[in-house]
């Protein structure tokens, strides 16, 4: 059987919704029919759910509803990940009332096998929505390669579908007038939900455990998959139909008929803020539309013209252009006009960090950023506006384009969809015309400043109104660790809200990124000498740290050391795969610094084990001083001081126990000249040393200039960093030979570096040191113990 017999068996105005992407005759012996739900997370008036039905009842196979959540999909983080499983819990419950089996896989660590091909296998044919933005659309091409049963696309986002429009449109009013006559028909009509034929509907084997949204946890589920956690789920704003429709319910009685009024001032509950549940699918936009349109007030009807005529224009644009998501999408007035003033002066080049946290400067535009930054929402009329100011803050158009996308669909809960592309390109020109004269940057794309905007707008109002924390109460919060994760925790805690101090027990910022002063000219890196970023969700920092000027590429180069010799003369292992290298300016510690610097840090304590007090926490340092009580204490430190100051929390504290962690030492020293060593780093061999490593930061090129040159020295140790060790926070300066000593299980490492750092280091396995230098020592440091995880 052809899947057009199937499609032309149904209902009219339900067939011409679908589009047949993979077209083979139906799998007779396929099991059952497979809808695959993705962007329609709902079960009333879902065109895609009633066209499955209807394919199953024909053919007379069970189906099989299954959804899948990747942990791969762009911009993936808590708040999405969030709004989609609560979605999937509301849908999953009414699937259950209808005798409709669902299974939901969510991706994570160690579940992330290929279900859905499994499935589609297995299936006589697959029904899916049709979406026209990436990735959905390339997902789709992937599924039907060489599978054997047909796959059909069905239109669930639109009132009119994309596929009877014709072809895209580059202004409001052609659409309009192009599809008047069909939105009247299809406003009017009360579509009928197809019901399942209890007769063919068996239940289907899964090749998993599929996931019971009515006893998880979600919060839980969602910690356990690798996506962006700094990205917090927004409070007011739960997923599902249930409160989408409940949202909808309460806009339709208490605002509808002032929209046309209220929709552009946004300090007051004008607009209905259902972009998010249109965007996921969790409620029907034919509902809506066939609501709102019972209503013949002047409100209703501007509220459809935005609803029909701009969302379905951009849907209907990014389905017949598949370009949607680049500059080439303009229309060439725009192209050109921007092209024209690309060489106009910028008032600033903000780096991504900057204007994602709010911080450039521009009262209007910060406070619209921190709206999708804490709220995950932003009010339209404030929205254009903060689109075309990116403009000004980039080098052209399309870094702007870049950014604009990157910032609205990581951070806005109706990011990612065919309306927010349409919004964006407006900012750009798309869906507009030409003004003169032309404006700096701008050219002849409409102008729409933040200082013309902030006219007719309390700004300091917008800010409260758009700040308020996401919780009604917020919890006050104790960062104990003032390291990398212990920073970027307590400042993504900060920047939502919450009240935060961070305790510290060393005189500065950075734990293993720390750099080590021994006066004015000579400092050392004695944790991490560089890095490299192999995780997207840690890259982006990296990217926006290097255009402020906080880390720089580093080009050195790392040998193999074994016996003496280079082992290796060609380029290391990174290298060859092409894997850059970071270091911070001035220092490593550059880093800690930067996170730091709007957070309350508190230096020199050394925090006694925590204390629960009711339902808080009681810090005070070692020596009895207190520091008041918290809600929320985080501890990042190793786990084995982790261990000790959770002793309250016996889970927590057993689990960080379990860690083994082993110790290491680290050599400082300063030699006269480097001028025989013949590499940057290398990594040690058969020797109780490990590494060995040049000053790598730009405090390298100050040294050089003072005639010396600094190194340091890496050695593992072999026991457990739980064993007392003794301290070695021992300076020397010396002007003669120099040697540090120690007496306990001496060993010998025989060690050649172009003869001129050491002939022979006598180095512990433990916290011991005997180091004997060929070159005149400047400065040696010896600092005991630091820590390797082993995991």
């Amino acid at each position: 059987m052809k899947v057009v017999q199937l499609i032309d068996s149904a209902d009219r105005m339900l067939a011409e919704r679908v589009r047949v992407v993979h077209d083979v005759p139906v799998d007779r012996q396929g099991q059952f029919v497979l809808y695959w739900m993705r962007s329609a997370i709902r079960a009333d008036e879902n065109p895609a759910l009633n066209i499955a039905i209807e394919f199953a009842n024909r053919i007379k196979k069970p189906l099989l509803v299954y959804q899948g959540l990747s942990q791969r999909y762009p911009y993936a983080s808590d708040r999405h990940h969030s709004f989609i499983l609560q979605g999937a819990r509301d849908v999953q419950q009414e699937f259950a009332d209808r005798n409709i089996q669902y299974a939901l896989h969510v991706e994570r660590p160690g579940r992330c096998q290929p279900h859905l091909r499994t499935l589609a296998g297995r299936a006589a044919c697959v029904i899916t929505e049709d979406m026209p933005v990436e990735p959905i659309r390339r997902w789709t091409a992937i599924l039907c390669r060489g599978l054997h049963c047909p796959v059909v696309a069905v239109d669930t986002a639109c009132v009119v579908p994309m596929r009877i429009v014709g072809r895209s449109y580059e202004r409001a009013f052609e659409f309009r007038d192009a599809t008047k006559a069909l939105y009247q028909e299809r406003t009017a009509a009360s579509p009928a939900d197809v019901e399942m034929d209890c007769t063919a509907n068996s239940s289907v084997s899964l090749p998993f455990e599929p996931m019971d949204l009515q006893r998880v946890e979600i919060a839980d589920l969602v910690s356990q998959c690798k996506i962006d956690h700094s990205i917090h789920p927004v409070a007011d704003t739960v997923g599902g139909s249930q409160a989408g429709y409940a949202r909808w319910m309460k806009f339709r009685d208490t605002a509808l008929a002032n929209y046309d009024q209220l929709r552009n001032d946004a300090l007051v509950d004008g607009v209905s803020r259902m972009s998010p549940y249109l965007h996921y699918g969790m409620v029907a936009p034919t509902k809506i539309a066939r609501q709102a349109a019972a209503d013949s007030n002047s409100g209703a009807k501007k509220f459809l013209d935005e609803l029909l005529i701009w969302r379905e224009l951009a849907y209907g644009f990014c389905f017949y252009r598949r370009d949607h998501g680049r500059l080439s999408a303009l229309p060439d007035w725009a192209i050109e006009t921007l092209r024209e003033h690309e060489s106009d002066r910028r008032e600033s080049n903000y780096s991504w960090e900057q204007m994602a946290r709010g911080r450039t400067g521009d009262s209007l535009w910060d406070s619209a950023q921190r709206s999708l930054l804490i709220q995950g929402q932003l009010h339209n009329n404030v929205r254009m506006t903060w689109g075309k100011a990116i403009l000004n803050w980039t080098p052209d158009a399309k870094h702007a384009l870049d950014r604009i996308i990157d910032l609205n669909h990581r951070y806005a809960l109706d990011g990612r969809d065919p309306a927010s592309y349409g919004g964006i390109l407006w900012c750009l020109g798309q869906f507009d015309r030409p003004f003169q004269p032309p404006q700096p940057i701008l050219g002849t794309v409409r102008s729409r400043s933040t200082t013309e905007h902030a006219k007719r707008l309390d700004v300091e109002a917008f800010r409260q109104r758009v700040t308020t924390p996401i919780r009604s109460s917020m919890p006050s919060v104790a960062v104990i660790g003032a390291g990398m994760s212990g920073l970027i925790c307590a400042r993504t805690l900060s920047d939502v809200g919450y009240e935060v101090t961070v305790f510290e027990k060393s005189r500065g910022v950075g734990g293993r990124m720390s750099t080590r002063r021994v006066d004015d000219q000579l400092r050392f890196d004695h944790g991490a000498q560089y890095f490299t970023a192999g995780d997207d969700r840690f890259k982006r920092y990296v990217d926006s740290w290097v255009q402020d000027g906080v880390v720089q590429p580093w080009q050195g180069r790392i040998v193999d050391l074994q016996g003496g010799l280079i082992q290796d003369q060609t380029m290391d292992q990174e290298q060859k795969v092409g894997i850059k290298r970071w270091v911070a300016v001035p220092g490593m510690n550059a880093i800690g610094k930067h996170l730091a610097a709007d957070l309350k840090v508190q230096f020199g304590i050394r925090v006694a084990p925590l204390s629960r007090l009711g339902d808080r926490w009681a810090l005070s340092s070692d020596d009895g001083m207190e520091f008041g009580k918290f809600d929320v204490a985080i501890v990042a430190v190793p786990a084995g001081q982790a261990a000790k100051l959770m002793a309250e929390a016996p889970k927590l504290a057993d689990r960080a126990g379990e860690v083994e962690m082993s110790g290491c030492w680290a050599v400082m020293l300063t030699l006269q000249s480097d001028s025989d060593i013949e590499f940057d780093a290398a990594t040690v061999h058969q020797s109780p040393l490990s590494w060995i490593s040049l000053a790598v930061s730009q405090d390298a090129g100050k040294l050089r200039k003072h005639g010396c040159c600094t190194r340091l020295v890496n050695g593992l140790g072999t026991t457990s960093m739980r064993r007392p060790t003794r301290s070695g926070n021992d300076w020397l300066r010396s002007s003669g030979r120099s040697s540090v000593e120690a007496q306990d299980n001496l060993s010998t490492a025989s060690l050649i570096c172009g003869g001129s750092l050491c002939r022979q280091i006598h180095c512990p396995l433990r916290v011991c040191l005997i180091a004997t230098f060929k070159s005149e020592p400047v400065a040696i440091g010896v600092e005991v113990p630091m820590s390797r995880t082993h995991s």
